[in-house]
């Protein structure tokens, strides 16, 4: 199930249009701060099918019968495109429980690639929400094995994807690797992806645009 934040305008698309604009993108403050800004929408939204109880709240002048969160979600992460993203979800879901992930394209002399995870850190996902942020969904290989890797080791009952940008062939392949069922939270969605597997028009490399170019290995 696929959400689009921006397919109707609101400050959300102004700060995607940020994150495309190469005379603004020089700006690393404020890409990671749009960034966060999107995961925020995201968490927002999110929040409103999520399940909430009743909490009887004590006030100076009485009890007021409050709708909470029924429990908090575990926040999953990319590193170390992710973070950016990640804190924005982190500011809103503030209680919540956090996993981290080490994936990354590991390049071949023929300029193919493949998905390498090296690392995994965290809590017991078992029967919980866990979320899974990364900033671009572009041909989704890492966000499956990212997500395969998780459940081999644990149950959650339910998964969530957020994402910045996505292309539509990156969601038909999460939908077809993992199915239609699992929402995919989408600030905004491309139409296709170069012979790099770059999304188009995209907006680069979300980690090198946030924390500066790296060594490619």
């Amino acid at each position: 199930m696929v959400h689009h934040l921006s397919e109707k305008h609101s400050l959300i698309s102004n700060w995607i249009a940020e994150l495309r604009d190469v005379t603004i993108q020089n700006d690393r403050m404020r890409f990671r701060r749009n960034l966060e800004r999107i995961g925020e929408v995201a968490a927002y939204e999110m929040s409103k099918l999520m399940p909430s109880k009743i909490q009887a709240t004590k006030t100076p002048l009485g009890i007021h019968e409050s709708k909470v969160l029924a429990e908090q979600p575990v926040l999953a992460t990319i590193l170390r495109a992710g973070l950016p993203l990640h804190q924005g979800m982190l500011n809103y879901f503030d209680k919540a429980d956090n996993a981290f992930i080490s994936a990354y394209r590991k390049h071949h002399d023929n300029g193919s690639f493949e998905i390498s995870i090296e690392y995994l850190s965290c809590p017991d996902l078992n029967n919980r929400i866990v979320i899974v942020s990364d900033p671009m969904l572009a041909t989704g290989a890492s966000l499956i094995q990212t997500i395969h890797a998780l459940t081999k080791v644990y149950k959650p009952k339910e998964l969530h994807i957020v994402v910045a940008i996505a292309s539509k062939q990156g969601i038909e392949k999460v939908e077809a690797a993992l199915g239609k069922e699992i929402p995919i939270w989408c600030g905004d969605i491309d139409d296709t992806l170069n012979d790099k597997s770059y999304i188009i028009p995209g907006l680069g490399d979300a980690g090198d645009l946030a924390y500066g170019t790296k060594m490619q290995s």
